[in-house]
């Protein structure tokens, strides 16, 4: 199985190398102020993926940073329970008026 995930990587790979030589023409990016950067498609279109990845991830902080202090938190309630001992109680009796005679 990881032979294939790797010989697919290099197809992916070969693809990927292929479509940025033959999109290595350059585009001028405008920025404010009549600021402006040239650079190849291919390099572009990587920034503008490396950029999307980086807010995503981003945006995906807050609600990390609010489930690993929850599971925390259930943890140390998990860990004091287990050092309590577990209450007496008095065994379960089953009433035979209670139970369904449906099926039998």
């Amino acid at each position: 199985m990881s032979a294939l995930t790797w010989l697919l990587r290099g197809i992916l790979f070969v693809i990927l190398l292929g479509l940025a030589i033959k999109n290595s023409g350059d585009v001028e990016l405008r920025f404010f102020f009549d600021a402006s950067w040239q650079t190849p498609l291919s390099l572009a279109l990587l920034g503008a993926l490396a950029l999307g990845v980086v807010l995503g991830l981003l945006a995906l902080l807050p609600q990390l940073i609010r489930q690993r202090r929850s599971i925390g938190v259930l943890r140390r309630q998990l860990a004091e329970q287990e050092k309590s001992p577990a209450p007496n109680l008095p065994p379960h009796s089953i009433d035979q008026s209670s139970q369904s005679t449906i099926g039998i």
